[in-house]
């Protein structure tokens, strides 16, 4: 601009490339034009605002920046000669010589010209568009001191890349990256990020730079993604250029499967925006100060030494007219911001960005994703977000389990009894307490109720009716011995001792009731010390039956010593003695560990069963063990006497009693062991039920068949024609 039509005085340019790639491909001219545009925006805010160096014009140049090798210091010769000279050390020019360069879209550019720049003292920003713009090799100041990098150090871009595919529950992507350093860094956090949430990359495709910098396109070198099965999400990572050759090479070929949905985040032109107003705050403030110290500046000679500029660039710190703080390096917080964009296609014109959403970074702990699904183009083929994943969402109920090839690959598995999952791709089950069940679906725990063998339940009602029926039969059986006491089938049998068989059976069948109903401190210790008693009291009564047979008879062949025993009588010792040893176990158990109230949390699924534990096991197969012994002796003794007279002989009757009552109990034991819940307390009653049962049919009802259906048998002319000699039977 000319300084005499305009009052205001020219300062030192700012030099910025645009990136440009070669003239042939004009396609990419529309890329980069945002970048001139916003630089030329910013140019013309700063010298139209009054409060930004007053009485000086900001000016510029613009040159391209060829991506060859050579081209890129071809045109730096031409900027620092002024002209179209390319001899180093020799300028045309005298005063428009620029104060900074804004440059680099790609860190190559700003690598090759830095040391130049290093010679002439001339400060640089770094302006990078791609998506991790920042380059940690450009931050080294012992190799590039003049260089600043706008971008801030970016480790925050994979959080929110990651937060985006959570958000559409995107788990299995593939990855395309240019091939250099900074996109190889990208990856490796991208990947430990994506590790940490169970998303799974697929695939890793490298570009060469040379791919998409060639003069001709050759698309037939990159493979088609579309053969990775399940893979409709990708992330394209690298600069401008490798991120349209892919997007251009996707309309040529809009393939669904390579880039489905085309969204990016970028912040684009506005590190240009900013680039130039923190060069031109920095050199605001250096003229301020100059003011203040009342140095004063030839109005004809506006020219100014670059390297004054680093301190004020250090140290520049400010808010933009969008209310953002900006500053350079190391000044930066830790807030980080990104839109993300949504390429949109209108009819008969360009494609455009638009803002769908944006992702913020504020620590850790502190991360925001805003979108706006309803604003999103998708391409034509879908109607919603595109499915990429290895296997779908496990549903509440369900927990998954991975399989070898990728943690994003698993199984639905439905939990266990007893377990739920009410989250989608639980990792595990949670186990209900003792107190709660899992519904048929897996998704809730629900309480358990409390439940007993109870008087109303059926099975319940069926063995109480069961026991109160035998109680009446052996009540019917005592009365009609005593009825008949005077009879010789009551008397030949020992009467007391039958007595004392039928009440003992009959307190059998009452001691059933102890273990139906609502478990007490009380009934648990009777119920199985009254069992093991009133058992012993019968199996020692048979057993003394039994001897008095094999007394009774053998008396007659042996002589004197077995009527002795058999007139002292001694077998009336039977009971108390047998029964005494039974007291002195069930002291013992009452001592060390006694029965109490449990509740069973794992027999029913879906109750808390309330019984009565044993408390010490050893001492409950003790008492089973004693009465099995019990029986075992009067078994055998009753074997012995089986064929002895049988007029009014029970020999036979008490053998089958004992064998029926044995046969109950060994079959008790294993079933008892495999049984749960109400049916061990079942099967306990069952077995005391069918064993005093067994005693009581076995024993008496031959007895009850001939007093009342056969009376002509209980007589002394028969019993005495029984017992003819000629018709004895010896042992």
């Amino acid at each position: 601009m000319d300084p005499a039509v305009n009052p205001r005085r020219t300062l030192p340019s700012m030099w910025l490339n645009s990136g440009r790639k070669c003239p042939n491909l004009r396609r990419w001219e529309l890329h980069n034009y945002h970048y001139v545009l916003a630089f030329l925006f910013a140019i013309e805010e700063i010298n139209k605002d009054p409060r930004l160096l007053p009485n000086f014009t900001l000016g510029f140049n613009l040159y391209n920046a060829f991506n060859k090798n050579d081209k890129p210091l071809e045109n730096i010769f031409f900027w620092f000669s002024g002209g179209n000279q390319t001899v180093p050390n020799y300028s045309c020019q005298k005063q428009r010589k620029s104060a900074a360069i804004i440059a680099g879209t790609t860190p190559e550019f700003s690598s090759n010209i830095s040391p130049l720049l290093e010679l002439y003292k001339i400060p640089q920003v770094l302006i990078s568009v791609t998506y991790g713009p920042y380059h940690s090799l450009l931050s080294d100041k012992d190799q590039f001191p003049s260089l600043y990098q706008m971008a801030a150090k970016d480790n925050f871009l994979t959080h929110g890349l990651v937060l985006l595919f959570l958000h559409f529950d995107w788990t299995w992507v593939g990855i395309v990256v240019s091939d250099d350093v900074k996109s190889h860094k990208f990856v490796s956090m991208l990947e430990a990020e994506m590790l940490k949430n169970y998303i799974c990359a697929v695939f890793m495709l490298t570009l060469p730079i040379s791919w998409i910098r060639n003069d001709n396109l050759d698309v037939e070198k990159i493979p088609l993604l579309a053969d990775h099965e399940k893979v409709n999400v990708s992330v394209v990572h690298g600069d401008s250029q490798i991120i349209m050759g892919v997007y251009f090479y996707q309309r040529t070929f809009e393939l669904v499967e390579f880039i489905p949905g085309n969204t990016i985040m970028s912040e684009s032109t506005y590190i240009v925006y900013n680039a130039v107003h923190i060069v031109t705050r920095a050199l605001h403030e250096m003229f301020q100060e100059e003011t203040e110290t009342g140095l004063t500046r030839d109005a004809n000679i506006p020219m100014l030494l670059s390297w004054q500029l680093h301190l004020f660039l250090r140290n520049i710190q400010f808010t933009n007219s969008f209310g953002e703080h900006i500053s350079l390096e190391d000044q930066r917080k830790s807030v980080k911001r990104y839109d993300i964009l949504n390429t949109v296609s209108f009819p008969a014109a360009h494609d455009f960005l638009v803002k769908v959403g944006e992702f913020v970074f504020n620590g850790q702990n502190n991360q925001t994703l805003v979108l706006n699904k309803e604003a999103i183009e998708w391409p034509i083929e879908l109607e919603k977000p595109p499915i990429s994943v290895c296997t779908h969402k496990c549903g509440p109920g369900f927990k998954k389990v991975i399989q070898a090839k990728a943690i994003c690959c698993f199984e639905c598995v439905f939990c266990l009894t007893g377990e739920i999952s009410n989250t989608q791709d639980a990792q595990e089950c949670i186990q209900c307490s003792d107190q709660e069940y899992s519904n048929q679906e897996r998704t809730h725990c629900l309480p358990k109720l409390v439940t007993y063998l109870s008087i109303e339940d059926s099975l319940g009602m069926a063995l109480a009716c069961t026991a109160l029926c035998f109680s009446v039969f052996t009540a019917g059986v005592l009365w009609i011995f005593v009825k008949h006491q005077d009879t010789p089938i009551v008397k030949a049998n020992n009467r007391t001792l039958s007595y004392i068989l039928l009440i003992s059976l009959l307190l059998c069948f009452f001691c059933s009731f102890l273990f139906i109903g609502h478990p007490h401190p009380v009934t648990c210790i009777l119920q199985q010390i009254t069992f093991g008693l009133v058992f012993t009291v019968a199996l020692s009564t048979v057993l003394a039956k039994t001897i008095i047979v094999l007394l009774a008879f053998k008396s007659m062949k042996l002589g004197r010593t077995m009527r002795w025993l058999l007139a002292s009588g001694a077998s009336n010792y039977v009971i108390p003695i047998c029964t005494l040893v039974q007291v002195v176990i069930c002291a013992i158990w009452l001592g060390l560990s006694p029965p109490f109230i449990d509740v069973d949390t794992h027999s029913e699924p879906r109750h808390l069963l309330i019984v009565c534990d044993k408390g010490s096991v050893a001492a409950f197969y003790c008492v089973l063990g004693y009465l099995g012994s019990l029986a075992l002796v009067s078994f055998s003794l009753s074997y012995l006497v089986r064929n002895l007279p049988d007029a009014f002989n029970e020999a036979k009757f008490l053998t089958f009693s004992m064998l029926v009552f044995c046969s109950i109990w060994v079959t008790f034991l294993p079933v008892y062991h495999g049984a749960q819940g109400k049916l061990m307390v079942a099967l306990e009653i069952f077995s005391i039920l069918a064993s005093s049962a067994g005693l009581l049919v076995c024993i008496f009802a031959p007895k009850c068949y001939i007093i009342l259906i056969r009376p002509d048998k209980n007589s002394l002319k028969y019993l005495k024609s029984k017992m003819d000699p000629r018709r004895n039977a010896h042992i």
